[in-house]
């Protein structure tokens, strides 16, 4: 109902229904005027706060954000009407995984921290390492967050997760080298790797992560995701991690830790990472793209100092660079604490909406739904194909998980991503047609 309550609001004010200015009715007097819990009204106005339709105005009330509703239009005459629909492109519900819900994104501190940092003058020369005010107030988010204590000179600033690996990659990597990815696992990662002239042996997982016995020796480099496996969701054990970092020395190879979603768990708090166990052999990829949004185009790479050293002095010779107004932006958001209060924010929103995917599920066979922003659904796999057709021609995107194994074997099963559908009624809906569609092809 607070999903319903939030798509009317937001329909009223883009087609200026509600102006821009307007008084919403107190949360109390909502609640009696429709006739449901004042929890459901409050709930829909702290979602449009966080989107940044809605803004308090203390000891007045709730208001209509200035600038984001629409002026008021007149009704399109009938014919119009139907003319704009026949036009129209049908509506896609997209649970592909990996994309972050953006909707909250438009808000006061986002525009106030890209308004501030536009104002920096050009840089003749950067530092490969990044700017040094981000690095210092990244080096206290991981350690708060991720548990990770790192030396700021043990820190560089990328364009992101996969950017960072590449620059690994083309650091320690010689050609023909042997690295491990999981299987399955990150499609973007055994691209990079193979494109530094790497071999990509696929190493397996299973329902709690790598298989640190079935590793081979003579690796190079494996690129792991520890916290919540890409795609399957399993968490590695401590014994694991522990035999992980052992293998690691023992055959003089790195661990890239791909911490793509690690702040957002459901069950407990989120894990420390695998980088905090032994900073000597693991290198530590974050990113924006998921707690943000992929077009801030800013991570971070954490090693031992004189590894990063080392991969600093490479990216000059690519000419490799992160822009450095994202850069100033993200800082100010984290020196003003607006990103804690984002990511405490959406680690609420993406529980909602992985209870709504539970609860439309209800009756299948569910795997990783204990942390970030999608998990699995059992599946045949003769089943799991059929239904990805079906579900795209019903404008449904989902995917099976062959899409991502390396070898010409995939486990069974599909892929539902949470983040990327525009609410939560709308995940619900696409979630039930998955449903359906299973069930009448069993």
């Amino acid at each position: 109902m607070s999903a319903q309550l939030v798509g009317q609001l937001r329909a009223a004010m883009g087609e200026g229904r509600l102006a821009a200015g307007e008084r919403l009715p107190a949360s109390r007097a909502l609640a009696a005027l429709l006739g449901v819990s004042r929890t459901v009204v409050t709930e829909a106005y702290e979602q449009l706060y966080a989107e940044g339709w809605l803004e308090g105005r203390h000891g007045s009330g709730t208001y209509v954000t200035e600038g984001v509703a629409a002026p008021p239009m007149p009704k399109p005459r009938p014919v119009e009407a139907a003319a704009v629909k026949r036009a129209a492109a049908p509506h896609e519900i997209d649970l592909r995984a990996g994309l972050p819900w953006v909707g909250s994104l438009d808000t006061p501190a986002w525009r106030r921290a890209w308004r501030l940092a536009s104002g920096m003058a050009p840089q003749q020369r950067q530092d490969p390492h990044g700017l040094p005010g981000l690095r210092a107030a990244l080096a206290d988010y991981v350690r708060r967050s991720r548990g990770v204590a790192c030396p700021v000179d043990g820190l560089l600033i990328t364009r992101g997760a996969t950017n960072g690996l590449d620059l690994l990659a083309a650091t320690v990597l010689r050609p023909g080298d042997r690295v491990g990815v999981e299987e399955p696992g990150y499609r973007r990662a055994r691209a990079v790797l193979a494109g530094r002239g790497a071999e990509v042996v696929p190493c397996p997982v299973d329902e709690h992560g790598l298989i640190v016995d079935a590793l081979p020796d003579g690796l190079r480099l494996v690129h792991t995701t520890p916290s919540h496996q890409f795609p399957m969701g399993g968490v590695l054990p401590v014994p694991r991690r522990q035999a992980l970092l052992a293998w690691a020395r023992r055959n003089g190879a790195l661990v890239a830790e791909d911490d793509y979603d690690g702040e957002f768990r459901y069950d407990v708090a989120p894990l420390p990472a695998l980088y905090g166990l032994d900073p000597d052999v693991v290198v530590y990829l974050g990113t924006t793209a998921k707690i943000l949004t992929a077009d801030m185009g800013v991570g971070w790479l954490a090693g031992r100092p004189a590894l990063v050293g080392e991969i600093a002095l490479r990216r000059e010779e690519l000419n490799d660079r992160t822009a450095v107004v994202p850069q100033d932006a993200l800082r100010l958001l984290l020196e003003r604490g607006d990103l804690d209060r984002h990511v405490r924010r959406m680690r609420g929103e993406y529980a909602r909406r992985r209870d709504v995917v539970v609860r439309a599920l209800d009756g299948l066979v569910l795997r990783g739904d204990t942390a970030g922003m999608h998990l699995v659904v059992d599946v045949p796999a003769p089943l799991a194909a059929g239904v990805e057709r079906a579900a795209a021609e019903r404008g449904v995107l989902v995917e099976t998980l062959r899409h991502h194994h390396a070898g010409p074997r995939g486990a069974p099963g599909l892929v539902i991503g949470y983040g990327a559908a525009a609410n939560r009624a709308e995940l619900r809906a696409g979630c039930e047609i998955v449903r359906e569609l299973v069930s009448a092809g069993r």
